[in-house]
């Protein structure tokens, strides 16, 4: 086995391989989104270290000297040669570690967001994106087995985002017709679980009126047409 690092300097080039990485890649995650392709674990890691090995090979070709220098001179004395320095210390840290890799990070996004704005998407599924901008409204879905139910999405319901799997919770169910129009509110309802690996269509349908009370029947909401495709 490797000796492990017993020098400030072997520790602060350590540090320079790994954290910038890390830094960009938690940053570009932030900005963009998550994606499929980096759910892996194994990938992500893989990204930091290509971004790592960018950024420093950046930081020798702009400040190589500088950076040289500093580090004989914080390894000469050790923690006592970086106590003598502390503001450069953590200057230097906070730019390489922190400043540099966020601004490469919001770079990198822009410039994906200007020259690939058909292709960009800070939203990971069309799951996500379906309720990030709906507010209150009816849910009616219909199971593999042709029967149809629903509810009423409001303040007090929840679906599930990336990269969990999409899911959603009603707080109030309602009773359906065989073809998909909305009943009455289901008595004493706490409400209402739903897969939606479960179902085949989901549809999310305008109350009405505005803002109504859950126990409120929705006769505008039409019954669902054959062959109806989910919105």
């Amino acid at each position: 086995m490797g000796q492990a690092p017993s020098t400030v300097l072997q520790i602060m080039l350590l540090v320079l391989v790994v954290l910038p990485g890390i830094t960009y890649q938690f940053l570009r995650e932030r900005m963009r989104g998550p994606v499929p392709g980096e759910r892996d674990l194994g990938e992500r890691v893989l990204r930091a270290v290509a971004a790592s090995v960018v950024l420093d090979t950046l930081y020798l070709v702009v400040a190589g000297p500088q950076l040289v220098r500093f580090a004989r001179h914080t390894g000469t004395g050790g923690w006592e040669a970086a106590a003598r320095q502390p503001r450069s210390a953590g200057l230097l840290g906070l730019a390489l570690f922190v400043v540099v890799p966020a601004l490469a990070a919001a770079a990198v996004t822009r410039w994906q967001r200007r020259l690939r704005p058909a292709r960009y998407g800070s939203t990971p599924t069309a799951w996500d994106h379906l309720f990030r901008r709906s507010g209150p409204c009816f849910v009616r879905m219909r199971l593999r087995d042709g029967a149809w139910v629903g509810g009423w999405y409001g303040n007090r319901s929840y679906a599930t985002s990336y990269p969990q799997p999409p899911e959603i919770y009603l707080e109030s169910a309602w009773l359906m017709n065989p073809d998909g129009s909305f009943v009455r509110p289901v008595r004493d309802s706490a409400g209402l679980h739903i897969r939606a690996a479960d179902t085949d269509v989901l549809e999310l349908l305008h109350p009405p009126t505005e803002g109504p009370p859950p126990d409120t029947t929705p006769a505008a909401v039409p019954a669902a047409r054959s062959g109806e495709e989910p919105t």
